[in-house]
């Protein structure tokens, strides 16, 4: 249970390593942009921890622009050998849908899980609203994903819809984030889910109570739940990480209690450095 960090204090080349002093695993959004070079790939896998987990993002040219058809094999396959140092430290990559992606190309969907390799786990985040009908489409995407052993990523932006924008960072998120439904659904041993709060970390409270009681619960029926928290400033992300964390510990104190963010209450430079 862990959370995006996309920005951080310190050096480029010392964010790593203090970052996974306190997390285990990180959502690289990076990758959807483009293929990080063979020598950033290098450094991550000598600066990061042997338990430490990357959870790589599809890259769009993937999911968005060839929507999974034509020239996407060859672009997975480019895909995973550039990442191949970093194999043995792979959570779950994740294939997040463009909203265009709809029910009637689940056979795409299909086919495409069948043939990636075998060595990972993976797990997909849909925005269509064919997938929140709550009945035989969302259905059917929950069998294709369980029967390719694929977890479905659970988006929660209740917290940032909730609050009044005030500032550059909110307005931004608001604005880019999609507004679908909730979801609870745990197919496979690593749930995942993508949160993105209120700026006031307090006021996600009630949210964080309903996660930490659903997490706690998956964790007792033997499952490693993935979950990643995003703040619209994401130099707090860590605190609010915690409180959510913590909340799981009162639960189940087999969870371990994180340490403090090493620099977290230096945010002069926070804007200037970047994990991934």
């Amino acid at each position: 249970m862990e959370r995006e960090f996309l920005h951080g204090v310190g050096t480029a080349r010392r964010i790593l390593p203090q970052y996974a002093s306190v997390f285990r695993t990180a959502e690289g959004n990076t990758t959807f942009y483009g293929l990080p070079s063979a020598e950033t790939v290098a450094r991550w896998a000598m600066e990061a921890p042997e338990d430490f987990r990357f959870c790589f993002k599809f890259p769009r040219a993937i999911s968005h622009e060839q929507q999974l058809d034509g020239g996407a094999e060859a672009e997975t396959r480019r895909f995973f050998e550039r990442l191949a140092p970093l194999a043995g430290r792979c959570g779950p990559f994740f294939l997040q849908l463009h909203e265009s992606f709809s029910a009637n190309r689940l056979e795409t969907l299909r086919t495409f899980l069948e043939k990636l390799p075998n060595d990972f786990t993976y797990a997909v985040e849909v925005r269509h609203r064919d997938f929140f009908d709550g009945a035989e489409k969302e259905q059917a995407l929950d069998r294709v994903l369980g029967e390719a052993c694929v977890d479905r990523v659970n988006f929660d932006p209740r917290g940032l819809f909730a609050t009044q924008a005030t500032d550059d960072f909110t307005r931004d998120a608001v604005r880019k984030k999609p507004r679908v439904p909730v979801r609870f659904t745990a197919i496979g041993a690593r749930p995942f889910v993508r949160f993105v709060g209120d700026p006031e970390i307090e006021k996600n409270a009630t949210i964080f109570e309903e996660w930490a009681a659903i997490l706690a619960r998956w964790i007792k029926e033997g499952r490693t739940p993935y979950f990643f928290v995003h703040h619209p400033d994401d130099g707090l992300a860590p605190a609010m990480a915690r409180s959510l964390h913590r909340r799981v510990y009162a639960r189940d104190p087999a969870v371990r209690e994180p340490p403090i963010w090493p620099s977290e209450n230096d945010r002069s430079s926070a804007a200037q450095l970047d994990l991934f």
